[in-house]
């Protein structure tokens, strides 16, 4: 296994949690990264994405404002900082390594994919 989310959990709307992704150096360190996230019956949908070196980033546009995605190259591990979490947020956040140096909300240019972790946010 090469990529794996933690820090999933419940919590109460209006409330945070940040999640992580832990990668191994190779599919990490040169490569840019993406945070989706799937609901129950719903399409995936992007959330955010970070350049290698965290040079660029973009979001979502219903996360904007409430998460913050970084990295630490030197422990190979990829955050998303979720706060003001609503009900909508609920579903599972996976993480992906891109073919690139950048990130980007087209699924198909990453190559990597990682087991999801489960965010339930209660009303």
């Amino acid at each position: 296994v090469q990529l794996q989310a933690s820090g999933g959990g419940l919590v109460q709307a209006g409330g945070s949690l940040t999640l992580s992704c832990a990668a191994s150096r190779r599919t990490f360190t040169n490569n840019g990264m993406g945070w989706f996230r799937q609901a129950p019956g719903k399409e995936r949908e992007f959330v955010a994405a970070i350049a290698w070196n965290g040079g660029y980033i973009n979001y979502g546009d219903s996360v904007k404002g409430r998460f913050t995605v970084s990295r630490d190259n030197a422990k190979n591990t990829l955050y998303l900082q979720m706060s003001n979490l609503k009900p909508e947020d609920t579903a599972v956040y996976s993480c992906a390594a891109a073919r690139g140096s950048v990130g980007s909300a087209d699924p198909t240019y990453y190559r990597y994919w990682g087991l999801g972790t489960q965010v339930t946010v209660s009303s």
